[in-house]
């Protein structure tokens, strides 16, 4: 496709191979006590600024595209499932390193640009198989960890299981935190946890999951959040996928207000990843606009900005299709591994 819109636009939205991290880390800050339980949410003006986010904020044709590509290199393309294989694991990362097909990115001008989805994310069992299929990818690998996704088992089978996934060559690692901490309003122990983690994970960076959907409030959510970032968390997360409730835009609200408060604070960037629930194209739209709208251009940006998933990238390459050639294709043309 020769269309100067969509090379203009896709130009600037869209990054070549994912590279890993180019942000300092989160090395955190004493527990603010108070600024934690001064944490309050406003919650109509809050449903009420998501509500009307879709009405205006939208994009169309070759724009929309163009957001599309960008939303494929911030994927951390999961499997978490009981009866994954090593098999399964190897098509993932093969899926990870050709995204979206070649025949599509070339009809859209993007042939050449070597986009990869942000990281793939697996159990420790399969960290070894995932850094060896992803030799040479620049794809980090990031590992579920202590206790996924119940967070439940021993504080010290924790720290182990952590090391070990470093040791096999995690770069990225997916903690769930002890939502009774949360849940009793027990800050220090939650911040304790999470620098013991943040410690274990040496040079990988942290991705804290929140489990929003089990800490019952937006002020828990938000207070939960900050205490993480100021345990050194380089990302905060919104959920397991397991939870009866994953990510939402009003959760997601209140943590990037977290995330921005925290860097007028420490002028530190800290990530956000909602995960759980977002398999359509359009629905990841949604949180683009509310990354920039909330945080700025930057945090669409793979550095800062994941989203878990795998069926969200099989809808988006559909959708990318159709873009190209004006029909829908059957989504058994889009496997994801």
């Amino acid at each position: 496709m020769e269309d100067l819109a969509m090379k203009t636009v896709a130009a600037k939205t869209v990054p070549a191979v994912a590279s890993g991290h180019n942000w300092p880390r989160n090395d955190g800050m004493e527990l603010d006590l108070g600024w934690v339980v001064d944490q309050r949410v406003n919650l109509s003006a809050a449903e009420r600024r998501v509500s009307t986010l879709p009405g205006r904020r939208t994009v169309k044709r070759d724009a929309q595209a163009a957001w599309l590509l960008k939303a494929v290199t911030c994927i951390d393309l999961t499997t978490l499932n009981g009866d994954d294989t090593t098999e399964r694991v190897k098509r993932l990362c093969a899926k990870a390193r050709q995204p979206v097909r070649q025949d599509i990115l070339d009809a859209l001008g993007m042939g050449n640009r070597g986009i990869t989805t942000g990281a793939v994310c697996v159990y420790h069992r399969f960290v070894s198989t995932a850094v060896e299929a992803l030799d040479g990818s620049g794809i980090p690998v990031a590992a579920v960890s202590t206790g996924f996704p119940a967070g439940l088992i021993p504080h010290d089978v924790k720290l182990r299981e952590i090391e070990a996934s470093v040791a096999d060559g995690a770069k990225e690692i997916d903690i769930v935190i002890t939502r009774e901490h949360v849940l009793t309003g027990n800050w220090q122990a939650l911040y304790d946890e999470m620098r013991d983690f943040r410690a274990a994970c040496g040079d990988a960076h942290v991705k804290a999951i929140l489990a929003t959907g089990d800490l019952k409030t937006l002020r828990n959510v938000a207070r939960a959040s900050l205490v993480c970032m100021m345990a050194g968390a380089d990302f905060i997360k919104t959920s397991t996928g397991k939870e009866g409730v994953n990510a939402t835009l009003l959760v997601t609200l209140v943590m990037l207000r977290m995330i921005r408060a925290y860097q007028e604070r420490t002028g530190i960037k800290v990530g956000y990843k909602p995960a759980g629930g977002i398999s359509a194209a359009k629905d990841i739209l949604n949180y683009q606009f509310l990354m920039k709208d909330e945080l700025g251009r930057e945090w669409l940006e793979p550095d800062l900005f994941r989203v878990g998933a795998s069926s969200l990238l099989g809808d988006i390459e559909r959708q990318l299709e159709h873009h190209v050639t004006g029909a829908y294709s059957a989504l058994n043309r889009h496997p994801i591994g």
